[in-house]
């Protein structure tokens, strides 16, 4: 699952454990036919089959007899997505909160067709939740809407202890440590800016790279062209346990995201959570709330090649720095990430909007 799927779970399955009936309705996998309707500790989830992708958006014609036939007492959103909006707009006797996950970045002509229907949920949601002050602060569709915004970070449960026998495989595949990487291989992610920065870096430090997607090829070749596809492990998808491990391993998390698109950064919060100081970029949305600068990490600027390589070195050679923003790291995790903390946010902004 990606981030924002992962983030629906923990909402849901904790709404739901506080005496809340909770549906969570979806498109169909892409490529899979999982089962139509199924409930899954405690939340009821529904699949609809989608007829088009259309700029890595699902549509669908089967939400809108899925919600009539729920008939619920408020919609929650998650946007963008065209289709939520849609069928939000068909039920206008439904309160509606929504979470502005992120500004639409990339698909600027789709954008100018969107822009109305957009508009039109931001209006009518009762409350805007959004997942940090910098995203409400810097985008420009939130500013006409400020003042029904409420900021929610993104929650995780804590995680289990690594697995002393994954550990001792990763130290034995990295005896000198190493750099590590967790996501989605995608346009947005800055990965082309850390293998140019591994370049410029000793070669005894080392890059893992932990997930799959549609940049693989360019940046495998990218890898190749600047000499440093020995120093570079394509691990693949891992599972979660692997992951833990590596996390106890690496020397640092480098997280380069150098667009907007990157909203937040579940990988990035995931990796202060286990103790793991980060470097990350400053695209002025979430990810510089969840890593704080000279205390959990450090932040440099986008797609900055020399900065993040003397960003690398700084760190990786500075034993005490990196154990003081470890400990600062989850102590910031822990107090401000919790998944508790955003389900009881959540419950709150639900009964204040039924109630309203």
């Amino acid at each position: 699952m990606g981030g924002i799927e992962s983030h629906l779970q923990t909402l849901a399955e904790g709404v739901a454990a506080a005496g809340m009936r909770v549906s969570v309705v979806v498109c169909q996998p892409a490529g899979q036919l999982l089962p139509a309707q199924e409930q899954i500790n405690g939340v009821m989830v529904y699949r609809v089959a989608r007829q088009i992708d259309i700029a890595s958006s699902p549509m669908s014609l089967g939400f809108w007899s899925i919600v009539r036939q729920l008939g619920p007492d408020l919609i929650h959103l998650q946007m963008p997505w065209p289709t939520g909006d849609a069928v939000a707009a068909l039920f206008p006797h439904i309160p509606l909160v929504v979470t502005y996950q992120s500004d639409v970045i990339r698909q600027k002509y789709l954008l100018r067709l969107y822009a109305p229907l957009l508009r039109h949920t931001l209006r009518r949601a009762k409350q805007i939740i959004v997942t940090s002050p910098q995203y409400r602060d810097s985008s420009p569709w939130l500013q006409p809407f400020i003042a029904k915004c409420q900021v929610i970070p993104l929650g995780m449960p804590p995680a289990p202890a690594p697995d002393a026998a994954r550990v001792a495989h990763w130290q034995a595949e990295f005896p000198q440590s190493c750099l590590l990487w967790v996501g989605r291989l995608r346009y947005y992610k800055g990965l082309h800016v850390l293998i140019a920065a591994l370049a410029q870096l000793p070669p005894t430090i080392n890059l893992a790279l932990v997930g799959d997607g549609p940049e693989a090829a360019n940046l495998h070749a990218l890898a190749t062209s600047l000499g440093v596809s020995a120093r570079v492990r394509w691990l693949g998808s891992l599972p979660d346990d692997d992951v833990r491990a590596l996390q106890s391993v690496a020397k640092l998390f480098v997280f380069p995201s150098h667009l907007r698109s990157e909203a937040f950064g579940l990988a990035l919060l995931a990796a202060l959570q286990a103790g793991l100081p980060a470097i990350s970029c400053e695209v002025s949305t979430a990810t510089s709330f969840v890593n704080q600068h000279d205390i959990t990490g450090i932040v440099v600027p986008p797609a900055d090649v020399p900065a993040l390589a003397s960003a690398i070195a700084t760190l990786w050679n500075d034993d005490a720095r990196r154990a003081a923003m470890a400990q600062a790291a989850q102590r910031w995790a822990h107090t401000q990430f919790g998944a508790q903390q955003m389900v009881d946010a959540s419950l709150a902004i639900y009964r204040q909007t039924v109630g309203a």
